[in-house]
């Protein structure tokens, strides 16, 4: 994956924006399980690719038969979690692993790296992710590409976030969205 954006459906009022942009993921981030098999095969016909939290989909539990829901019913593209336990049975199914760290003190931080390591997700989504040091460290230590979500607020905090080693840049901010 080269350097990107990915949007982040917060507030349906942004989806039809979404699907026209030039953008191929889209990440849900809070929904309902009564939407989310509609949602994501509408997005799959505007050529898109979905990558969902489990952990906030309303009505679902990220459980090993939650996720096979998302996996085998919804057809989600990628499950983001930030249960190890969520992102092994993701890894069971051969689709994309996001495991979502929140850098908020050192040994926080600590325990996530030693459950990435462990889990070995596709990647880490490190929050908040505008601490450039703490992208730099989570991808030093583990060799997993970084995503940095959270708190990214500005163009410049964009650029400082993938300047600074992550791949992409998760934000639910539309006026972002046209960056890349």
């Amino acid at each position: 994956m080269e350097k990107s954006i990915f949007p982040v459906l917060k507030d349906m009022r942004h989806f039809e924006k979404i699907l026209k942009s030039q953008h191929e993921i889209v990440v849900f981030l809070e929904t309902r399980v009564s939407q989310l098999k509609d949602l994501v095969k509408y997005a799959h016909q505007h050529s898109k690719k979905v990558f969902i939290h489990a952990d906030l989909v309303k009505g679902l539990k990220a459980d090993e038969y939650g996720i096979e829901f998302l996996i085998h019913n919804v057809k989600a593209d990628g499950i983001i979690s930030t249960r190890g336990k969520a992102i092994s049975f993701v890894k069971k199914y051969q689709v994309i692993g996001i495991l979502r760290l929140f850098a908020l003190d050192s040994h926080a931080l600590d325990h996530n790296l030693k459950i990435c390591n462990r889990v070995q997700p596709d990647y880490i989504e490190v929050l908040p992710g505008v601490v450039p040091k703490i992208i730099t460290e989570v991808h030093e230590k583990t060799g997993i590409p970084v995503i940095a979500g959270g708190l990214i607020r500005s163009e410049q905090d964009v650029i400082n976030a993938l300047e600074d080693g992550a791949k992409a840049v998760s934000t639910s901010n539309p006026e972002l969205w046209k960056l890349m």
